[in-house]
């Protein structure tokens, strides 16, 4: 049995929320929540608040077993690219340069030890 939860138009550069996914990629969700609540970057906020809905969802799920949160881990993380916001700034020479503001979607699969 699995469940999942998605987070979408995170306000953060997919960039930086992989380098705090891949902290705890196929890990047990007890050690990735303990990881990602020490972790001093700031992806792992968001990355936390899905995967502790991720886990609500798995839990409140008529069809899954009774199954203790220490017995579940992440079977998927996934960060992908969402819209940019395109701005400007002021530039050399009375120029315009643009910039890009990244947004992102982060999706987490957890699932128990016996499947």
């Amino acid at each position: 049995m699995e469940a999942r939860a998605v987070a979408r138009w995170i306000r953060m550069s997919p960039l930086k929320v992989r380098r705090g996914a891949d902290l705890v990629r196929g890990k047990v969700v007890d050690d990735a929540l303990n990881i990602l609540h020490f972790a001093d970057i700031a992806a792992s906020e968001p990355l936390e608040k899905v995967l502790r809905s991720a886990v609500a969802n798995f839990l409140n799920n008529e069809e899954a077993p009774k199954v203790s949160p220490e017995d579940l881990y992440i079977k998927e993380l996934r960060v992908d690219g969402a819209y940019m916001l395109k701005r400007f700034r002021a530039g050399a020479m009375g120029r315009a340069m643009p910039r890009r503001k990244r947004t992102c979607h982060i999706t987490v699969v957890v699932a128990d030890k016996e499947n």
